[in-house]
């Protein structure tokens, strides 16, 4: 599926698939999704070193991000913006899961994770605040082209919800929104009235991330604690590749009246998209 933390998207988050996950003859930690005729998006996982806000000791977490299979350099004019955004998330991902990744991995596969279904509901109660919040932004477009990203099909707070009717019905206990959650839809709603591109950054994220690498984070977690059962927050109404070419292009079509400067700010937040987003995926494998 904070602002001085780890970076993950996302969303919109571990370090490297197993490699059985990997296509033939592609060194990499991602899968191929296919998204109509432009660009394929490829699921990659990033791990990122970062501060924690909640202890004192720097650690690794991994992030899950979409990515455009053509390169593109941040800053290259003429290049749809999607394209620049995926250049830069591919610059925070690991040198053996692409060739222009800058990060070391250090966090283990996800494939070794030993998830609970008590950390699990953390990240999907959490994830649901988030996505609750991104939907309630662009509903209320304080930023009128914000109402540009209605209804995209994208949305999953009401499937987390489902998901989360369906573990209460199993006996489990769903907890409150913790500090990851919390921190992260606070800050969403602040950038949401005061920094539109910033705010932009994070939405591409979590909702790309989400529908690339945190399908794979969905599926193996399933296979070692839910009998492989597949949740709602990870299905789709419709061709989910035209969903996202169709958010592509709005996008796109948004960032074109803005300036460089304004481009470039929406670039730079990306590394603090992909911390807030690892807080929230921390909750799987901690």
């Amino acid at each position: 599926m904070a602002p001085a933390a780890a970076s993950l998207s996302g969303p919109h988050a571990l370090a490297r698939l197993a490699s059985s996950s990997s296509p033939p003859g592609r060194k990499s930690g991602g899968l191929s999704v296919h998204v109509g005729a432009p660009p394929r998006p490829v699921a990659s996982l990033a791990a990122v070193v970062v501060p924690r806000r909640w202890g004192t000791k720097r650690m690794v977490v991994a992030a899950a991000t979409a990515a455009e299979m053509a390169p593109a350099a941040s800053g290259e004019e003429g290049k749809p913006f999607v394209e620049e955004m995926r250049a830069v998330a591919m610059r925070l991902h690991t040198k053996d899961q692409a060739k222009e990744g800058e990060k070391e991995s250090q966090a283990p596969p996800v494939a070794r994770w030993e998830p609970s279904v008590e950390g699990y509901l953390r990240f999907l109660v959490d994830s649901k605040l988030v996505f609750e919040t991104l939907e309630a932004i662009v509903d209320r477009a304080a930023v009128p082209w914000y109402a540009e990203f209605r209804n995209t099909g994208l949305e999953r707070s009401e499937q987390l919800k489902k998901d989360l009717e369906w573990f209460k019905e199993q006996g489990h206990t769903i907890p409150e929104p913790s500090a990851p959650g919390t921190t992260y839809a606070s800050y969403l709603e602040e950038l949401a009235e005061k920094d539109p591109q910033a705010f932009i950054c994070h939405f591409y994220n979590v909702y790309f991330a989400h529908t690339a690498g945190g399908r794979m984070i969905g599926k193996k977690v399933s296979e070692k604690i839910l009998n492989k059962k597949e949740l709602e927050f990870y299905k789709w109404e419709g061709n989910l590749s035209q969903l996202l070419q169709n958010v592509r292009n709005k996008l796109n079509q948004v960032a074109s009246s803005w300036t460089r400067e304004e481009k470039d700010h929406c670039l730079d937040e990306t590394e603090k998209s992909f911390s807030y987003s690892g807080d929230l995926l921390r909750h799987i494998f901690t």
